[in-house]
């Protein structure tokens, strides 16, 4: 196994670097230390070729202009918070208002928008790279200075780990995720709509016309939302559920996780991606919106790529009956994920 790092770029006078991780099965995981982006993920299939199963672009400059967060962590927390405003012990806290009067993402500066201090882990079982950034108080309209310790490691069991941790010095809330949009036929020789995709999960949260949970959780009995045994993802787009048609004929839903590991499968090239987390939910998010751009190998477009955003609810400061991601001044956080790329 090894890590290697060379100069990717600079965004406002600061070098940005990538790191490269191999182990010694032929899987490598390229990131930069700009948003944390993940640039490439080099996976075999069933015949050993080794080809790229993430989305991306070919240099710095796309990253810096993206608006769809390829590869990024995002936060401070993940999707969308209605009206980029939320209470917390009594006072009224108003964040960027960066997609209509919602916030997404974290917002202007959100941590998929800087640069993060940066180091090689080289072990005996793995290697990987280090991201450290202290959001302080206020930015993006949160509450309380957190630092944050971001680390991708990489092993010869084929398992890719992204830890996240953070402990902020007041009460505030924190809801980080990878933003990372799969392919596994390789190189996106073809879109995601054939592979199939099983998540052990029997309710998922119904959204609005602003892509907001209404604090309803539907079954998924009955529905295309029954990824239970395993279905394809073009059952969705082929439906008519109004679900469906209103996050542009696809899927942008939170899934509660009943057992927390999500699989993707792609018969035509054998990979399987296995998805393991600490978190209490995924969005599966199937690109639908994905157009208008150029990106690595050509034009983006819907259903390209599929994103398995492992996180707490989104917007849940504003529904009590969802799990809580208020975290109290000097507790730590922790997000934990785990992809393991078989065939």
């Amino acid at each position: 196994m090894e890590v290697n790092t060379h100069l990717y770029g600079t965004f406002e006078n600061q070098e940005v670097q990538a790191f490269t991780l191999k182990n010694d099965h032929g899987l490598s995981v390229t990131c930069i230390d700009y948003g944390c982006i993940i640039t490439e993920i080099i996976a075999p299939d069933r015949n050993g070729n080794l080809e790229n199963v993430v989305l991306g672009f070919d240099d710095l400059n796309g990253y810096l202009t993206d608006t769809s967060y390829q590869g990024a962590i995002v936060g401070r927390t993940a999707g969308r918070t209605r009206g980029g405003k939320f209470d917390l012990n009594g006072t009224t806290y108003s964040l960027d208002q960066n997609e209509n009067n919602n916030h997404i993402h974290g917002g202007v500066k959100g941590f998929s928008k800087v640069v993060w201090d940066s180091r090689i882990i080289n072990e005996e079982n793995r290697v990987g790279a280090e991201f450290t950034y202290v959001s302080e108080d206020g930015e993006g309209g949160y509450p309380g200075t957190v630092e944050m310790t971001v680390t991708y490691t990489l092993n010869n069991d084929n398992e890719f780990v992204i830890t996240g941790n953070g402990t902020p010095d007041t009460d505030t809330i924190l809801n980080i995720t990878n933003h990372a949009y799969f392919n596994l036929s390789g190189d996106v020789k073809n879109d995601v709509l054939d592979h199939e995709l099983t998540i052990k999960s029997s309710k998922f949260l119904e959204l609005d016309e602003d892509f907001l949970p209404t604090g309803k959780l539907l079954d998924v009995a009955g529905t295309v939302f029954d990824f239970q045994n395993g279905r394809k993802i073009a059952d969705g787009p082929n439906s008519k559920d109004e679900q469906i048609a209103l996050v542009g004929q696809g899927y942008d839903h939170p899934f509660l996780l009943d057992e927390k590991v999500v699989q993707l499968y792609d018969e035509a090239s054998g990979r399987q991606l296995v998805v393991e987390t600490n978190q209490p939910a995924v969005v599966v998010y199937t690109s639908n919106t994905l157009k208008g751009f150029n990106m690595r190998g050509g034009e983006a477009r819907p259903y390209l790529g599929v994103c398995l955003e492992t996180q707490g609810l989104p917007d849940a400061i504003h529904h009590p009956n969802f799990p809580s991601v208020v975290i109290n001044k000097g507790e730590e956080y922790r997000w934990e994920t785990k992809y393991t790329f078989l065939t």
